[in-house]
């Protein structure tokens, strides 16, 4: 893929992957290890609203609605950011696109935003064995879809994918240090 106009090149790191695929504890890792990290846009607001006693599925009732609102929330909160640091982020943009595939929502809106800037690195975190959580919808199946999807999406936008074996944290987050020190 040829680079738009827009796309303003970032030294953002994405790690993306399916649910179950460890991209949180790596995350947090990161964070813990003194490098600028975003957690989870859809996590984070799934969790508030469990707060205020809203329940998951009172949450996503509204597939489209629910799906904007995070795509948005991810927009606005890139928006924000210094595109010339090393920022580590779980999902961004272009995640949105698979999550609204599954939905059986059109993709044009986030492969819109997903062109208006160009992350450094997407890091795929390969599946771990799936547990169900009090935000997480998905059930096996589904993350095995979700998986290929983002995969896709990413690739569709020109990006290379360095998939991420599944080994502990410590070394996940090596991989990706290693990964990152020879580029």
């Amino acid at each position: 893929m040829t680079l738009t106009s827009l796309d303003i090149p970032t030294h953002w790191q994405v790690i993306t992957g399916a649910p179950c695929s460890g991209k949180t504890a790596v995350i947090d890792t990161l964070g813990r290890q003194g490098f600028r990290v975003v957690p989870e846009t859809a996590r984070a607001y799934i969790e508030q609203q469990l707060a205020e006693e809203r329940s998951l599925s009172e949450i996503k009732a509204n597939p489209l609605a629910f799906e904007r609102h995070i795509l948005m929330a991810k927009v606005r909160s890139e928006l924000s950011l210094p595109k010339n640091e090393r920022i580590f982020m779980d999902r961004a943009v272009p995640d949105s696109i698979a999550y609204y595939q599954i939905e059986g929502l059109d993709p044009a809106e986030p492969i819109r935003f997903s062109r208006e800037v160009r992350y450094q690195t997407i890091f795929l975190m390969e599946r771990l064995c799936f547990e169900k959580d009090d935000v997480r919808t998905e059930d096996e199946a589904l993350a095995f879809r979700l998986e290929t999807l983002l995969e896709e999406s990413y690739a569709s936008l020109g990006y290379a994918i360095i998939r991420v074996p599944v080994m502990s944290v410590r070394e996940r987050v090596e991989f990706i240090l290693d990964y990152l020190q020879f580029r």
